[in-house]
């Protein structure tokens, strides 16, 4: 800042730009509400069907989401220029002030033509003339308003520049209410990151707890972030992460006082980059492209040391990392694991933890040598960069090999690296974060969330990989069953394509939109269809059901939906276009049949568990039902296929305890009532026996649901639903016979009598 422009500044230009940016965020906050109440609001409750259903739904989102962000971007800076204009007036008058003063007692202060002052006596100065100790403290004076004004529009400049290189498109979240704010966490990223980027050997235990305190208070804070990444640049931030594990590199004294506090640092710094990645500035996209060229690398050259990829994909962890840079560097990291490991024809030694190795990964039970255990989880955060990575073929150079995707090499080729716990354990995070990622990438949202009504419809990439995972288990069942700890996001999976699922079942042909029959009329879908085949939809839900909690949330999930579907069907209201054409009756019992098959296919999956070489038990198989009851509301809201935010009718009455509800609510309250402990009065063997007790449930639940749907739109033909029901369901059952028989060489099953 410059003296004369200091004392000399018209804030007139400034006062207009702050009250130009009040007048924008207050428009801004209006489009913003107008379009969350108005377009968001509709789209919501429209009924979108094919490409419509996948784009135009998730593009309205998208532009709601900016109209947010617009808003958000806008006042942060509205705060920052008023609190800055604010500021620089008050120095301003400040300045003038210290000048009048010093004038008062014979001092000048004048410009020096090169943007600075001069102070001196005044040449008809009276005695006592000013002393040399008067003109160094009005100096030093002068000197300190302009510093501070200085601070005061450098740090504006600063905060403003990133604030607005967040986004190359669009708009940013961040979010300042003023100036000083914005400017404290930008100083604070320069400073920690001048701590991490010592060496290891001379962070202190304090300074490591500055780190660990500062990273996780600021871990969220975009300008931090992207500052703190930049400043220490990705070289040093994968040796202080390394530095700080290998007790040969690091402060001992951080090992044995500090260790358990490891797995905090881990997750805040994680969430610290992955923050930084969505910064679209210039200098983060060399911080990607960066990170990206060393992943392949020994860390410390000729001096050997873990391979980039090793450091960062453990942090990795948290987060929601940049779609872009999870692709791009998934593509990297993929081709450098084919090359060392021939493309699958071996395992990769140089992945395997070795006992000098440091231990990489404090988050959890895993060494964290394994590049692709933490890549993985990080894809599970990130639903569309999972899809992506899935989808990817890999061409081998040699020509000898035909393509294959990173979802084959993964789940069906790899071979993993041997890895144990501290204890000495066997420990398979690895390949339970890989299904972790394919339930993000075949969903669509983020594993161990459930869908929400702002959960776009599956695209057909989403789609595709599902086939892909229902063939490669149904072709070969153990690359489930051996590793079931993997079947828990296998079974949400299931749960959320049981359109596709039933389509399949159906056997029936795919029709046109404007047809008047069809099995896509009775399993309405909104988005991309899966296309799966019925026989591997068999094989697929027997195998993923022989785990407790696959099959709570395929067995649950599907008593949701079937009851959702009656509802549906049922409403006299239903558009011409998208009703079934058939009678009541006939779409009672298809309805029940397929409901029938379904179960069938998962009691048997159930059987295998308890009375085959697995052992479960059934009240594994009890309790994880019983805790699907906590999380209802979010199974009730993946609907039918028609947008996740439907909600089957209200229903007034004695069924609903005499206050409004669902359909789905009292159902589903039914069926939990009754699913509670419903084996434990059986002789333990007696395959026929449960075979029953599960095809009554199944009888009851979906009568419940016909009941009450049709009661709740005064249907005429509720004295005839449970002999419509009972056919259904019971037909769906010997469907489902016939298909275990037909696949029990395979299976190695026990068949029901």
């Amino acid at each position: 800042m410059h003296f004369e422009a200091l004392l000399h500044a018209n804030f007139k230009l400034l006062d207009d730009a702050v009250e130009d940016w009040s007048t924008m965020v207050k428009n801004l906050d209006a489009l913003a509400k107008e379009a969350r109440d108005g377009m968001k609001a509709s789209a919501a409750k429209a009924v979108w069907a094919g490409a419509n259903a996948t784009v135009s739904k998730e593009f309205i989102g998208k532009t709601v989401g900016e109209f947010d962000d617009a808003h958000t971007q806008a006042k942060s800076i509205y705060e920052i220029v008023r609190d800055t204009a604010g500021e620089l007036r008050t120095y301003h008058g400040n300045l003038k002030t210290a000048i009048d003063n010093a004038s008062n007692r014979d001092i000048s202060v004048t410009a020096s033509g090169d943007g600075g002052f001069t102070v001196r006596a005044k040449d008809d100065a009276k005695d006592p003339k000013p002393t040399d100790g008067d003109i160094t403290g009005v100096r030093n004076e002068i000197q300190k308003i302009i510093d501070g004004a200085s601070e005061s529009d450098n740090s504006a400049n600063t905060v403003l520049t990133m604030l607005v290189n967040q986004t190359a498109m669009g708009f940013s979240d961040a979010d300042y209410g003023d100036r000083d704010s914005a400017a404290a966490a930008v100083k604070e990223a320069d400073e920690l990151a001048k701590l991490a980027k010592k060496n290891p050997k001379d962070l202190t235990v304090e300074e490591f707890d500055r780190l660990n305190a500062g990273l996780k208070k600021y871990a969220n804070d975009e300008l931090f972030s992207e500052r703190f990444a930049t400043d220490i640049g990705p070289q040093k931030l994968l040796e202080f992460w390394t530095g700080i594990n290998d007790p040969a590199r690091g402060n001992w004294k951080l090992g044995h006082e500090r260790l358990d506090q490891f797995d905090d640092l881990q997750s805040s710094l994680g969430l610290t980059l992955a923050r930084a990645t969505q910064s679209d500035s210039t200098a983060m996209y060399e911080w990607k492209r960066n990170m990206i060229d060393i992943g392949d690398k020994p860390l410390y050259g000729d001096h050997g040391g873990p391979m980039g990829f090793q450091v960062m994909s453990n942090l990795m962890r948290t987060g929601d990392y940049d779609d872009r840079f999870l692709e791009d560097y998934g593509t990297k990291l993929m081709e450098t694991e084919r090359k060392l490991t021939g493309d699958g024809e071996h395992r990769n030694l140089g992945w395997q933890h070795m006992g000098m190795d440091p231990w990489l990964n404090r988050m959890g039970d895993d060494s964290g040598s394994d590049p692709l255990t933490g890549y993985l989880k990080g894809l599970s955060n990130s639903p569309d960069a999972a899809t992506s990575f899935f989808n990817e073929e890999y061409t081998p150079k040699d020509g000898d090999k035909a393509a294959a995707s990173n979802f084959k090499y993964l789940f069906e080729d790899r071979e993993w690296p041997q890895e144990t716990n501290s204890h000495g354990d066997e420990d398979n995070t690895g390949r339970n974060n890989l299904a972790l990622a394919l339930e993000a990438g075949t969903t669509g949202h983020p594993a161990g969330e459930l869908p929400t009504a702002d959960t776009p419809a599956h695209t057909p990439e989403q789609a595709s990989l599902m086939r892909d995972l229902v063939n490669s288990i149904s072709e070969d069942p153990g690359r489930l069953k051996d590793h079931s700890y993997m079947s828990d996001s296998i079974g949400q999976i299931g749960s959320e394509y049981l359109p596709d699922i039933h389509r399949a079942m159906a056997d029936g042909p795919t029709v046109g939109a404007g047809d008047k029959s069809g099995w896509n009329l009775l399993y309405p879908n909104d988005g991309a269809d899966a296309k799966l085949d019925h026989s591997a939809v068999s094989r697929f839900l027997v195998t993923a059901s022989q785990n407790p909690e696959a099959y709570s949330a395929l067995s649950v999930g599907e008593k949701a939906y079937t009851t959702n579907l009656m509802d549906y069907h049922l409403n006299p209201d239903l558009p011409e276009g998208q009703r079934y054409p058939h009678d009541a009756q006939e779409t009672i019992t298809s309805l029940s049949r397929k409901s029938g098959e379904f179960s069938g296919l998962l009691a048997q999956g159930r059987q295998e568990a308890v009375l085959g070489p697995a052992n479960a038990k059934d009240g594994d198989f009890d309790y994880a039902v019983s805790q699907k009851k906590n999380v209802i509301s979010g199974i009730v809201g993946t609907g039918v296929g028609i947008g996740t935010s439907f909600i089957a009718s209200p229903v007034v009455g004695a069924a609903a305890g005499g206050a409004a509800g669902t359909v789905t609510s009292v159902v589903m309250e039914a069926f939990f009532k009754d699913d509670s402990g419903q084996y434990r009065a059986e002789a333990g063997h007696e395959i026929a026996a449960r075979w029953e007790t599960i095809k009554d449930t199944t009888t009851n639940v979906n009568y419940a649901a016909a009941s009450e749907a049709a009661k709740a739109h005064h249907s005429p033909y509720a004295d005839k639903i449970d002999t419509w029901v009972s056919e259904g369901t019971a037909t769906g059952f010997n469907d489902a016979d016939t298909d275990i028989h037909a696949m029990a060489k395979d299976l190695d099953t026990e068949i029901p009598d």
